[in-house]
């Protein structure tokens, strides 16, 4: 992350120790015992239920909730890891409001529907809390497979492989794993290093070994990966951030949004980690989203998030963006940022032009702007495939993104892919785990023949 500790400004340590604690406790406390039998028991266990429709990974959501009202909760994390091995982050982090719970048969203007993620949450934390194991792996198969990325797809795809008897190593550039489930999601969301918990879990099946500190495309490259493996399998996600290409995007205090969310993932002591005054946020999504209302818990003063078009059309989920505003983030609609002002190298102020609706989805430029002061400018404008990481490696693109077909193949034999970095991707944690499934599948068929 760039530097930003030149403007007045910015500084750490705002907050007091009780402040930072409950800014960044659980969003969603887990549910006790009976809480979670009164909310299973609300549940009308439909025999062709739109939840389990509406899940990307296809969780058999009316039998675990049934295992959770009769008191087994084990039984209920079985359910779920069979199809989501990642189940535990997913409880945590998935727009369940947008999939299974609006799906939910509850879920009408009279009633809530049943807290479908909280339930999965209550399950999943009873087997890993205890370290309860589930599936036992199958004898060695002697074919092995490379899996480049341990974020989500890599994780789910590494897990399915090794429980087949395949022997799988996981490459990573970073020295952890976990992919933006580590680094790249709002401490408020997994507490208490759940994501490295997971991850622990996950491994423990065996049949699989790391190696971090290997990044695609330096040195690791896909002629020696699919020389020395049976299969290989790019989960690799997006590794570089758009640019807006505005006058003054350079100046200090301009960031990447995902850069900062990394750096505050990793801070082991949040008091240390500088934060400005006024800060504004350029982006519509769930980065943008997580970058505001974690610099408003860490003491900024005023943030404003600014989008170039209206509400409705932000990949922020409604919930999400009630998060923000009740954290007291400021969304302004219709305006896209035009250049930034500073003074002696550091950002001042951000200007923006106002948009208005052309009637075929898209924003256009009235003439009139306005400036936001800022001392720190966070862009979450979206990311894409970085350039050397696709080096040489002769993987279709579409849309800056690798080309798969339905089973994951990429357009070169023996390799597939899975997760953001795919032209497929829903950008969504559980869509990557499902990425991960098909390819497995996929995979493991084609090392049978």
């Amino acid at each position: 992350m760039k530097s930003t500790i030149r403007s007045p400004g910015i500084t750490a340590g705002r907050l007091s120790t009780d402040e930072y604690d409950r800014n960044f406790a659980d969003l969603h406390p887990p549910l006790a015992p009976h809480e979670a039998a009164v909310e299973a028991d609300r549940c009308y266990f439909c025999h062709d239920a739109p939840c389990v429709t509406a899940c990307p990974t296809g969780i058999d959501i009316p039998l675990f909730i049934r295992q959770i009202r009769t008191g087994n909760p084990g039984g209920a994390a079985d359910t779920i890891f069979a199809q989501n091995i990642l189940g535990g982050m997913c409880a945590r982090v998935c727009p369940t409001e947008t999939l299974c719970e609006q799906a939910c048969v509850r879920n009408d203007a009279e009633t809530k529907p049943v807290r479908i993620g909280l339930l999965q949450r209550h399950a999943t934390d009873h087997a890993l809390s205890r370290d309860l194991k589930f599936e036992t792996r199958a004898p060695a198969t002697g074919k092995r497979v490379a899996v480049v990325g341990g974020g989500p797809a890599g994780l789910s795809c590494a897990h399915r492989l090794a429980k087949w008897g395949h022997e799988v190593v996981i490459f990573d550039a970073r020295e952890k794993l976990g992919g933006l489930n580590e680094f790249g999601i709002a401490a408020y969301k997994t507490v208490d290093e759940f994501a490295q918990r997971e991850v622990d879990y996950i491994l423990a099946i065996g049949g699989i070994s790391v190696q971090g500190g290997e990044r695609f495309g330096d040195g690791l490259t896909l002629a020696r990966l699919r020389s020395e493996f049976d299969a290989v399998f790019v989960g690799i996600g997006l590794g570089a951030v758009n640019q807006l290409g505005l006058q003054g995007e350079d100046l200090e205090g301009v960031v990447n949004a995902v850069d900062y969310i990394a750096d505050l993932r990793q801070a082991p002591d949040l008091s240390a980690l500088p934060v400005g005054r006024n800060i504004v946020v350029i982006g519509g999504g769930m980065t943008a989203i997580d970058i505001a209302v974690q610099t408003k818990r860490l003491g900024a003063e005023t943030v404003t998030l600014v989008y170039r078009k209206g509400q409705e059309a932000m990949k922020a989920s409604e919930y999400e963006r009630q998060v923000a505003t009740e954290s007291g983030v400021v969304i302004r609609e219709w305006a896209a940022p035009k250049a930034f002002h500073g003074q002696d190298g550091q950002i001042a102020a951000a200007e923006f032009e106002y948009q208005e609706a052309n009637g075929s989805g898209g924003a256009t430029p009235t003439g009139e702007t306005f400036q936001l002061n800022a001392d720190q400018v966070f862009k979450a404008i979206g990311q894409t495939l970085a350039a050397e990481e696709l080096a040489d490696a002769g993987l279709g693109v579409e849309d800056s993104r690798i080309s798969v077909d339905e089973e994951r193949r990429t357009s070169v034999q023996g390799v597939w892919a899975g997760g953001d970095c795919i032209a497929l991707s829903e950008d969504l944690t559980v869509a990557a785990v499902e990425d991960g499934k098909i390819a497995a599948a996929s995979i493991h068929e084609t090392l049978q023949r």
